[in-house]
């Protein structure tokens, strides 16, 4: 079996976080569990500004943006809010 990813959240994904309302932040961490310790090339590839993260829904607005740091198996949580501005 696989060793799980480790994952981690930047200063604004930690701000982002406890921003949302309390459903969204339980999908965080029910994703950061269920998808990014697992499987985090599951989301979708990003481009432009963000090429090289990835992205998973939480809602119709709001984004999970993260990294994958393949060689030390680390999941980098970037942010956790909308992609639409505040």
């Amino acid at each position: 079996m696989n060793q799980a990813f480790e994952v981690r959240f930047t200063r604004q994904a930690a701000k982002d976080f406890d921003k949302l309302a309390p459903k969204l932040r339980a999908k965080v961490k029910k994703l950061c569990h269920e998808i990014l310790q697992n499987t985090p090339f599951e989301g979708k590839h990003l481009v432009g500004e963000l090429q090289g993260s990835y992205s998973l829904r939480l809602s119709y607005q709001d984004r999970l943006v993260y990294s994958v740091d393949l060689s030390n198996r680390v999941v980098y949580v970037e942010r956790c809010r909308t992609h639409y501005g505040d």
